[in-house]
């Protein structure tokens, strides 16, 4: 069974757990199957993908998320102050049904069902929502996690284009969806209930042609459609993927540049997890997050270094300023310091979220270097930071 989705969040198979047959069951199986029933417009979409990549790193530890409504919009890419929008968007996606029928990890084949939101609620400018726990559980995986490229869906214009990104991107590195039965891939489209797309020429020139010229032009894939017949009547559809060269930047790994850090090993090497490692780089910069790791390596008698390391930093978060800020009687330093402020108040997701819609604001590729290096605190990014917070959180330099 194929891969289907409306708000393509699906779970891998985990073959590593799985032994003797049940292992070759999974490959013969290939994937594990949630669809949505009835159809996504694009808005929701992405709506979607921003509200689970908020939730995620604590998505089966908690039972509600926040998210501030105005990020929200702008992350979707839609006007902040259109609420009316927001709202039945987050009605549809409570009033459209997930169904799942897999393989669980001791390959027994489970089937359920549930709303996509268990519920949402907007309260003074803050949008609140909740997952059923079962569907939280096969949400929480590092393969839906990874599928989510803000960067990229910010680009699509059309709800068949995303969607046919969504499921030919997550085969990428195999090169070739596999083949699907006409009727699988329309509800991958969210088309399944129309008679008109049962007729292969509509299917053709509204959804499959249209949607193909968008995500070549737009995404980091090139997708080419191949058709198999029974007799006459084309019964089934797979899509070639290669890479888009001209456009694999949008294929960024946000704190790239971060990793390729010697300072980055050095933090990893002393047990600092990944996402924490990339803050402090973000936030002080190289120069200041050395200096401290060798304030921290000289003292005696420590034996938790990366602890200690993190009260030092806590306390760095007070007290020092990175290299590249201006005196603290400048203009501009004071609105450095409030911008590290506004970031230090934020969640790790929304830091993530933040940055991830700056970069994709960067078009310069010097600047979007400096912005990898030292984050908030880029030099050559200044005012456009500025302005970028401004925007997103008004009368924050009053």
């Amino acid at each position: 069974m194929h891969e289907q989705s409306g708000n393509d969040s699906l779970q891998d198979i985990d073959k590593k757990n799985l032994k003797g047959s049940l292992r070759r069951g999974a490959v013969k199986k290939h994937v594990a199957a949630i669809h949505v029933s009835g159809k996504l417009t694009l808005l929701q979409r992405k709506l979607s993908n921003v509200l689970l990549l908020n939730a995620y790193d604590t998505l089966t530890s908690q039972n509600t998320f926040r998210i501030d409504a105005k990020t929200l919009c702008m992350m979707v890419g839609y006007n902040s102050n259109d609420t009316d929008t927001l709202k039945q968007s987050l009605r549809g996606l409570a009033e459209t049904v997930a169904e799942w029928d897999m393989l669980d990890g001791q390959g027994r084949q489970e089937w359920g069902v549930s709303s996509l939101l268990s519920y949402a609620k907007l309260t003074a400018g803050i949008c609140e929502y909740a997952y059923s726990p079962a569907l939280a559980g096969k949400l929480n995986d590092p393969k839906v996690f990874a599928l989510i490229n803000l960067n990229i869906q910010r680009r699509f214009n059309s709800g068949h284009a995303l969607a046919l990104y969504e499921n030919c991107y997550r085969f990428h590195r195999i090169g070739t969806t596999g083949w699907w039965p006409l009727e699988t891939f329309r509800r991958l489209m969210g088309v399944s209930d129309s008679d008109y797309y049962k007729v292969f020429k509509h299917l053709n020139a509204k959804v499959i042609k249209p949607a193909v010229d968008e995500v070549n032009k737009t995404s980091n894939i090139i997708v080419t459609p191949e058709f198999r017949k029974q007799g006459r009547a084309v019964s089934d559809i797979r899509f070639k993927i290669a890479s888009n060269p001209q456009l694999a930047i949008l294929d960024l790994d946000d704190g790239a540049g971060q990793r390729n850090s010697p300072i980055y090993e050095r933090l990893r090497a002393l047990g600092v997890a990944d996402r924490l490692a990339r803050q402090w780089i973000d936030e002080f910069g190289e120069a200041v997050v050395a200096q401290k790791l060798s304030y921290v390596s000289a003292q005696e008698g420590v034996r938790d270094q990366a602890r200690y390391l993190s009260a030092v930093m806590r306390n760095s978060a007070e007290t020092t300023r990175n290299d590249k800020e201006m005196p603290p009687t400048s203009e501009r330093a004071v609105k450095l310091g409030k911008v590290r402020d506004i970031v230090q108040s934020r969640s790790p997701t929304q830091r993530d979220a933040d940055k991830r819609l700056f970069n994709v604001k960067i078009a310069d590729e010097r600047h979007r270097q400096d912005f990898e290096r030292h984050g908030w605190m880029s030099a050559l990014n200044a005012e456009a930071i500025f302005l970028f917070w401004e925007e997103l959180m008004p009368g924050s330099f009053d």
